[in-house]
């Protein structure tokens, strides 16, 4: 997924792109992660997603796509499992600003990650040295607290369809984190195919249901 017009004011202003991930620590559902071009007229009130509220949020994100350049890539359950979890994060950074840099048609000066490691030698794909991790960058540059928003609000949006075709879990309240009603979840009903059975408490869950039946 992705958008990206050349008339929004990218001008020849440096191209820096800022890249965020939602969804490592969860039991079920994707990671999902967005890259971002600042364009003209910038939304205001860009900040790091957990510092917003979901109101807000959920106002700057049509903003944000409307306004802006991104990309957006989904790394599902599955794959987090063949992967694990770290490299599944490094592909859906590299997909995300991948798919930015084409449409764009332009290679980036610099690519911005919150954290304190980028894709650059760890995905077999990722092929922009001038990337630089900054801790708390969601915070910090406004180009990665928009990624942020982007990443959050598509993941939690996914997890609330996945909570219509599997009820029991709560996760239109937990995003697939695990709180003690997931667990409960988890214990009773046993995994569904959203859940990462490379995380321990689902694996855990899956033996005592297995045994059970």
């Amino acid at each position: 997924m992705f958008s990206a017009t050349p008339e929004r004011g990218l001008g020849a202003a440096p191209l820096v792109i800022g890249v965020d991930e939602a969804g490592r620590g969860p039991l079920a559902g994707p990671v999902v992660a967005a890259a971002v071009v600042l364009c003209k007229p910038c939304p205001g009130g860009l900040d790091d997603s957990k510092r917003l509220s979901p109101k807000k949020r959920a106002a700057l994100e049509p903003q944000i796509m409307a306004r802006c350049a991104w990309g957006l890539a989904v790394v599902e359950p599955a794959e987090i499992d063949r992967l694990n979890i770290f490299h599944a994060t490094m592909l859906a950074m590299t997909v995300a600003v991948s798919r930015l840099v084409a449409a764009l048609g332009c290679e980036p000066e610099a690519v911005l990650i919150d954290g304190n490691m980028t894709p650059h030698g760890r995905h077999p794909e990722w092929r922009w040295a001038q990337a630089r991790p900054i801790v708390g960058g969601d915070g910090k540059e406004r180009c990665i607290g928009a990624a942020s928003i982007l990443a959050k609000e598509h993941r939690d949006a996914l997890m609330r369809a996945a909570a219509a075709r599997h009820p029991h879990y709560g996760w239109e309240r937990n995003a697939g984190y695990g709180t003690a009603e997931h667990v409960e979840a988890l214990r009773v009903h046993g995994p569904t195919p959203l859940h990462r059975r490379s995380f321990a408490p689902v694996a855990q869950a899956d033996l005592f249901t297995s045994r059970v039946a």
